[in-house]
């Protein structure tokens, strides 16, 4: 499917990045060395020797129009494509001296947007044939979220709750400061002026059985053996069948994901996914 990201929801990280890499002197080493009429065209390449998930090709393209509007630049592959060494993902054609400046902040974008992206697809080839869907979490570097959260999307995974604004998840800290789990849902569906979708998290039997009476629209089974999480999902239908989900949470890795995906959970969100993607290996190269 193909994939695209707004402009304006990334502008401000795009302009922090390229005054991060420029500030006011600009790349000093090109100024000095390259005619300002000299015009060049490269390409973007896949440098990974086993392939990659595409995510930020856009975003390259809004750095470069950041810098200097009049290059141009082809679309060869799309964000959410999978990628094989030496691929190309775009042409770029225009003043030598702004490519050059954008060079290294393109590449980071794509790094770590694809990073984050292939990780999400190791993930999802394991739960896809479950049933299982695979999401995000907050845990996200700060004021990077919009695109983690879209690099995300480009390996086929889900987005979670996007902040704290947009989503009920009654988490320890709440039940700790509510007094538990029925007290704290039974407060928040008296205080909201809809009728909102409610996510509690669990972590032992005590609490299931009141999430279970509570009837949670969502419970999260949270750093739970496997077994724990099979008992629970068993607890669960036997009490309310299919009018909740479950989601697994708590320390996902891809050793121990396929035997979670097997407790019969519907949902798992995985900080790895975002946290602890490493980079991927691209190349800005010119045409000789």
């Amino acid at each position: 499917m193909e994939k695209r990201i707004v402009k304006k929801e990334v502008i401000d990280i795009i302009r922090g990045a390229i005054s991060e890499d420029l500030n006011v002197s600009g790349d000093i080493t090109s100024k000095y060395l390259i005619p300002p009429d000299k015009n060049s065209s490269a390409y973007i390449i896949c440098k990974e020797e086993n392939g990659t998930v595409l995510s930020g090709v856009d975003v390259v393209d809004f750095v470069l129009k950041e810098i200097d509007s009049s290059i141009e630049f082809e679309r060869l592959r799309d964000d959410g494509e999978r990628l094989k060494y030496m691929d190309k993902i775009c042409k770029i054609s225009g003043s030598t001296l702004s490519i050059l400046k954008a060079e290294r902040t393109c590449l980071n974008f794509l790094q770590y947007m694809s990073g984050i992206a292939d990780l999400t697809a190791k993930f999802v080839s394991i739960a896809e044939p479950y049933g299982v869907k695979i999401k995000d979490t907050r845990k996200t570097r700060p004021l990077l979220r919009k695109i983690e959260k879209y690099a995300v999307l480009c390996g086929g995974g889900y987005n979670h709750r996007f902040g704290l604004y947009d989503g009920i998840i009654i988490k320890d800290n709440h039940i700790i400061a509510a007094g538990g789990i029925l007290k704290a849902i039974e407060i928040v569906r008296a205080n909201t002026p809809y009728s909102p979708e409610i996510e509690v998290e669990v972590r032992n039997n005590t609490q299931l059985e009141e999430a279970i009476t509570a009837r949670a629209d969502i419970i999260m089974l949270d750093n739970m053996s496997t077994e724990q999480m099979a008992q629970s999902v068993k607890r669960i239908r036997e009490k309310i069948g299919n009018s909740c989900l479950m989601e697994a949470s708590g320390n996902i890795n891809l050793k121990n994901l396929e035997e979670i995906c097997k407790t019969g959970v519907d949902l798992i969100s995985a900080g790895a996914i975002t946290h602890s993607s490493r980079a991927i290996d691209f190349s800005l190269e010119f045409k000789k």
